[in-house]
């Protein structure tokens, strides 16, 4: 039987390094069938723009759960926490993925500013771990907490005939709410004011800049 290998400091620097150019770079792949079924209605100009619009910020959003979820599992104290991490980020990436074959059914593209959320949101990721699993796990509820919110806000938002989109936030809110779910089984503990505070103005301030570019 072969010994397990210890990763070097270089070694984790690649493994994030190929992580961070995979998710803002990269074509990453689902490992779930795509949820949209529905027909790709023919929308206005105006209401694809929109529908494209929305769907980039939902991009960007899996990008910085990608790049928090990342940043908190290299720092965990505790395997399972490191492995509930590590779980939900990989979720996370079957949302990425179906958020940009949605963007190129709309003839769009995902955020240009795609690197600059993800190295913010690994440096709080990392920031929260190094204060104990707890904290750890309190952003991963507060965080998906506030996604379900906005996921909430687009399915009433997107245009009518838009169900191929609608299709996939469905699915997408029913894993959020399943994250936030498990980690607060798992011990977390409730951010004090004024962190969600903060993470929600940060969160208004990227859906503007996303929503465009």
């Amino acid at each position: 039987m072969s010994a397990v290998r210890h990763l070097t400091p270089l070694d984790r620097f690649l493994v994030e390094a190929q992580r961070a150019l995979e998710t803002t770079l990269g074509d990453p792949s689902a490992a779930r069938p795509y949820p949209a079924s529905a027909e790709d209605p023919v929308l206005p100009a105006a209401a694809r723009r929109h529908a494209a619009g929305l769907m980039r910020i939902n991009h960007v959003g899996e990008v910085c759960a990608q790049g928090l979820y990342f940043g908190q599992a290299a720092v965990a104290r505790d395997p399972a926490t490191r492995a509930h991490l590590l779980e939900a980020a990989q979720e996370e990436t079957d949302h990425l993925a179906w958020c940009a074959r949605r963007l190129r059914e709309l003839d769009s593209r995902p955020s240009l500013f795609n690197p600059l959320w993800y190295a913010g949101s690994y440096a709080i990721g990392t920031a929260a771990g190094l204060r104990g699993d707890g904290w750890n796990l309190g952003f991963v509820v507060e965080t998906e907490r506030q996604v379900e919110a906005h996921l909430d806000e687009h399915l009433q938002s997107l245009p009518a005939t838009d169900q191929r989109s609608r299709e996939i936030l469905r699915v997408m809110k029913e894993d959020e709410a399943r994250h936030a779910d498990h980690a607060e089984h798992a011990g977390a503990r409730a951010l004090p004011p004024p962190i969600p505070q903060a993470m929600a103005l940060a969160s208004r301030l990227m859906k503007l800049v996303a929503y465009r570019l």
